[in-house]
């Protein structure tokens, strides 16, 4: 009897031993994101399959724009914002760490119907003729753009919100957001809309926005070939019906207007989960779900390991 007591006993001892190391090591808190419509299903899919694993996790995501996604995290409302462009040397200035997380492109975007689409798919454009429709105003009909007859105007459609996706298309085409001519959209979904809905409508997209999960373009668009050698036609490799080929033209270096997604990160927040969030963001579990979410497209394995090796430098100065 004596020997059973002192075998129970000393299981009891294990297991309170046990116990608090197991609670201490078990993450908990909030973890609170906002920003880029184009990071936002990957994030969302990476703050699901993290919170299976943590269940005492809770992860808040809001899109809204880059523009809200960096203000939020220089101001401290948010953990970790989503941006879609590269940082402006100010926000830098105020505390905040930029890290590459994803890749992506911006596509020009017109309707299936569109008035000229025939003439668009043979020659393309140039980035002269877009930095003279989107900058200078000076290309008003579909003829001046495709060098026909078409004197239907073109309706340019931009976004309205500060956005990723309209500061990598200015900076594409040599200027800032601001610069941008056209009917102003909020957000990705409301430009696509309007672009799609509009035979005479030109716009643009993040890559998460014109291809479906399943690869092939949405319904109702088509892209823009944007003839990159200026040799006045749309080369096999400027256009794209599916996924798979503008994947390979952007990760070749062939499609001009690719940018970096990111997320910002204020160097004063101590939040222990922004570590372990993005850590398994970049591991090579998320990178599957990345991949499989398919809105994004993921770093190489060494691009990965020096985004993560720079969040470890930037914790260990916190």
């Amino acid at each position: 009897m004596k020997k059973v007591s002192s075998l129970i006993f000393a299981s009891l001892i294990s297991l309170f031993m046990l116990k608090p190391s197991l609670s201490f090591a078990e993450l908990e808190g909030t973890l609170t994101l906002s920003g880029a419509w184009a990071i936002y299903p990957t994030a969302v899919a990476w703050a699901d399959a993290f919170k299976k694993s943590n269940l005492k996790v809770k992860i808040d995501i809001s899109a809204g724009g880059a523009g809200k996604g960096a203000a939020d995290a220089i101001a401290g409302l948010v953990d970790i914002g989503m941006v879609s462009r590269d940082p402006d040397p100010a926000e830098l200035a105020r505390g905040v760490q930029a890290l590459y997380i994803l890749k992506d492109a911006i596509f020009p975007v017109v309707s299936d119907k569109n008035v000229a689409l025939k003439e668009l798919l043979q020659k393309g454009v140039s980035r002269k003729m877009l930095v003279d429709l989107y900058i200078h105003g000076t290309r008003t009909t579909w003829g001046q753009l495709t060098g026909t007859k078409n004197s239907k105007p073109i309706h340019v459609y931009t976004r309205s919100d500060s956005s990723g996706a309209a500061a990598s298309w200015a900076a594409y085409l040599g200027k800032k957001q601001e610069d941008l001519k056209g009917v102003g959209v909020y957000g990705d979904p409301g430009l696509l809309e309007s672009a799609k809905r509009d035979p005479v409508g030109i716009g643009y997209n993040n890559f998460s926005f014109v291809f479906s999960r399943e690869g092939q373009l949405n319904p109702g668009i088509r892209l823009v070939p944007i003839d990159s050698n200026e040799n006045g036609r749309a080369d096999s490799d400027e256009i794209f019906t599916n996924k798979t080929q503008a994947i390979a033209a952007i990760e070749s270096g062939r499609y001009p207007a690719i940018r970096k997604n990111l997320f910002f990160v204020n160097t004063k927040n101590r939040n222990p989960l922004i570590k372990e969030f993005i850590s398994f963001a970049l591991s090579e579990e998320g990178t599957k779900i990345a991949d499989e979410t398919g809105a994004s497209l993921t770093l190489k394995p060494e691009e990965r390991q020096k985004t993560l090796e720079s969040l470890r430098y930037s914790a260990s100065q916190n």
